[in-house]
């Protein structure tokens, strides 16, 4: 395979990981993003709570194919909390509300990041969201509109953050080193999910739901406090780095950022490199929004299962996904520069395995009927499988135009939010009787757009900088 020459690489230094200013951003960045997708889902468990049971009772949808097997617990749960006359529709309003704020962000804060810088973007998205978020009890106090307003509100600030990150890290991170930088950074995603799911589903068991949005909104803050204090845009206005990582991270990104003022947008938007990362994307994110939006739903109504247990089961397959992120990056990384095989066979396969894997298991959990163990360890290991992506086209952006990488995260993630906004829909509305050959069908449509999104990046995807990402419009490999 061609190897990527990497200037830094070819000299025979690199600057050490252990407590570099990027191994901080990468970390501090983590815990941004396990704020933020904890600040995302937490309505999700929190809202099944917030709902009066004889409301919920009138659209009850359980299925009865399958046998009940949730051992009672004991323990009283909590009833303080109050409660809301909301129909199953509604409920989708509200869930899906989070969206129509966070997909109108996606390209306006690529573009203010790549201007001015991701730090005070990212910080405040993050800041905005977990303010927000307090006041989530006030807002169900006024009625579904005010709440349905400040979750699009939060969508707002949390749109802003994907791209801001892609923009810090097309300053910070050195070719070979990306796959490892950037999925420590997005793994807190997965991370939040997994701790927030059950430790929302144990607040609202022992406390009451108020306290999930309390609790969460104040971490939120203390994070902010953390990250304004702590990091810099780029290592030339970073206060503590060392002259020899400066040097490290400079040397390898030269030949690489443009220093043309204006975003080339029309030979952007015609690039088919950049096609195949939205296709993929929006490919990706359909199993993944479906499963993030509904799984609690499948294992309540079709499997069975009660709130405290499937909390701790929705949150497994994120668990999964999270490891395979964190290794991935390092095998990827690996691959590249010991290996070295190219960036784009690189992310190629990792995007056909992140891809099609989670396909074949999608398919077979619907084929599998009421064997719920196998059910939860077949969507376990879809999601698992998933975080391949995270090393293969969810940073290829960086790959063709690392000026740009923000701008291009915005457009890709614009494409990509639309599965957050119609899957779900579209998903209850084939299960209207919730039998598990209705959900068959929605697992299998999910699988054959995460298969036409795998081919489609293989065939058309780059893994060097485009020709028009560059000032002098000269391809650089990278």
């Amino acid at each position: 395979m061609a190897s990527d020459s990497n200037p830094a690489s070819e000299d025979g230094f690199q600057a050490p990981a252990c407590c570099s200013a990027r191994y901080n951003l990468a970390f501090l960045s983590f815990f941004g993003f396990f704020v933020l997708y904890s600040l995302r889902v937490n309505l999700s468990v929190a809202l099944v709570d917030m709902v009066d049971s004889n409301t919920t009772a009138k659209d009850n949808r359980t299925s009865y194919e399958c046998a009940e097997h949730s051992a009672p617990i004991k323990v009283l749960h909590n009833q303080t909390g109050k409660k809301y006359q909301w129909d199953a529709e509604t409920q989708g309003w509200i869930l899906g509300s989070f969206f129509y704020g966070y997909i109108i962000t996606q390209i306006p804060g690529g573009y203010v990041a790549s201007k001015s810088g991701g730090k005070l973007l990212l910080g405040f998205g993050i800041l905005g969201t977990a303010v927000f978020t307090l006041f989530t009890p006030l807002a169900a106090d006024f009625g579904v509109g005010a709440l349905v307003a400040l979750r699009a509100l939060e969508g707002l600030g949390e749109g802003v953050t994907f791209p801001a990150m892609h923009a810090m890290w097309s300053s910070w991170a050195p070719p070979l080193e990306r796959s490892k930088l950037l999925s420590i950074s997005y793994a807190g995603a997965q991370l939040g999910t997994v701790v927030s799911l059950p430790l929302s589903g144990i607040i609202c068991y022992y406390m009451d739901w108020t306290y999930v949005f309390y609790f969460f909104g104040i971490v939120g803050i203390i994070w902010f406090i953390l990250w304004i204090c702590l990091v810099s845009d780029t290592p030339e206005t970073h206060k503590t780095i060392s002259p020899y990582e400066k040097e490290y991270i400079l040397s390898s990104l030269k030949n690489q950022l443009s220093s043309q003022k204006s975003v080339p947008w029309i030979p952007m938007l015609k690039s088919l490199p950049l096609w195949s990362i939205v296709v993929a994307h929006f490919s990706y994110n359909w199993t993944f929004y479906t499963l993030l939006t509904l799984l609690p739903t499948y294992m309540k109504e079709v499997l069975r299962f009660n709130i405290q247990e499937n909390g701790f089961l929705s949150a497994v397959p994120y668990l999964g996904c999270w490891l395979c992120m964190i290794l991935s990056g390092q095998a990827a990384d690996n691959l590249r520069a010991r290996w070295n095989f190219s960036t784009l066979w690189v992310r190629r396969v990792f995007s056909l395995i992140g891809m099609i894997g989670p396909a074949v298991f999608l398919v077979a959990a619907g084929f599998i009927g009421c064997d719920y163990s196998l059910a939860v360890a077949f969507l376990t290991i879809s999601t698992t499988l998933g975080g391949f992506c995270s090393s293969g086209f969810s940073i290829n952006h960086l790959d063709i135009a690392p000026s740009y990488a923000g701008i291009l995260l915005g457009i890709t993630n614009t494409f990509a939010t639309i599965p957050g906004m119609i899957g779900p829909i579209i998903a209850r509305s084939l299960t209207p009787e919730n039998t598990i050959g209705e959900w068959k069908t929605v697992f299998c449509i999910a699988a054959a757009i995460n298969v036409f999104g795998a081919i489609f990046f293989t065939l058309f995807a780059k893994g060097e900088v485009q020709n028009w990402a560059v000032s002098d419009h000269r391809g650089h490999r990278n």
